[in-house]
């Protein structure tokens, strides 16, 4: 039976669901976390560093939510600070320094809107991120791997491909919150859901992604050796496109989403 929106949105957020450093373990190997932005402090929330896919190098950068209740405490439950994104550009701009693919995991409700963080500038890193992201020229793969929550989630979201899991959701803002703006009851947050498109199938159908996950084995070992060799096998397709060509193709990959007969016709 399929199942509604709202029921997407708790299955996103499920406790025991694997999270970033579950997919980071079981898919990429030697991997070796990078800390700080270099500027301020290092953000528990996104995790980034080195690694290897069948034998290849590649930068992985993740938010990771934590996997209990202390873990989730010191990741700040997903949510990263301004420091987290700069951290997450540097290591790109790595990436770009060397020629090596890169691999976004997202799992969060949004960024952190904290005094602290605005004062930080979370709007402002987060922006630099969106640009400099469309103009690397190595291939770049992003999976929404449970909930991919506003510039939060699209911070680590301009990619030649993004992919989102069966369940997970990707939206502009959470259902509860688009609930307290329009109707200002946070109890219509199913309500809210429907409306808000943020199921894989509605993002597939909109162009937002390309491909969506079936979490059939999710989380057992089977699960993973068929995600790393789908991985690969993607960037190794990706880096058969001479390098000048990436950002060209991820710039029209954005201009298309949400397209329809009627928009092409007026424009």
């Amino acid at each position: 039976m399929a199942k509604t929106a709202y029921e997407r949105v708790r299955l996103a957020r499920a406790n025991g669901r694997p999270t970033a450093a579950d997919y980071i373990s079981h898919v990429f190997q030697d991997f070796f976390e990078m800390h700080g932005d270099r500027r301020f402090g290092d953000d528990m929330a996104v995790m980034g560093g080195i690694a290897r896919l069948e034998g290849k190098p590649v930068t992985v950068i993740a938010i990771e939510k934590g996997r209990n209740a202390r873990e989730r405490v010191a990741r700040n439950f997903g949510a990263p600070h301004p420091e987290g994104y700069r951290k997450a550009l540097r290591l790109m701009r790595q990436a770009e320094k060397f020629g090596r693919p890169v691999v976004c995991l997202v799992d969060t409700s949004g960024a952190y809107c904290g005094i602290g963080a605005e004062e930080r500038g979370q709007g402002q890193a987060i922006a630099e991120n969106l640009v400099e992201m469309m103009g690397l020229t190595v291939p770049m793969l992003t999976i929404l791997i449970g909930e991919g929550g506003s510039g939060g989630a699209l911070a680590l979201a301009v990619a030649d491909q993004v992919w989102m899991l069966e369940n997970a959701v990707y939206s502009v803002i959470s259902p509860e919150g688009c609930a307290s703006i329009l109707w200002k009851d946070a109890a219509k947050a199913a309500e809210a859901a429907e409306s808000l498109k943020l199921t894989s199938e509605c993002a597939l159908e909109l162009g937002v992604v390309e491909r969506i996950i079936p979490e059939m084995d999710l989380g057992k070992d089977a699960f993973y050796l068929w995600l790393r060799q789908e991985i690969s096998q993607t960037l190794c397709g990706l880096c058969e496109i001479p390098r000048e060509e990436l950002p060209e193709r991820r710039y029209a990959r954005f201009r298309a989403i949400g397209r329809t007969e009627e928009t092409e016709e007026s424009l």
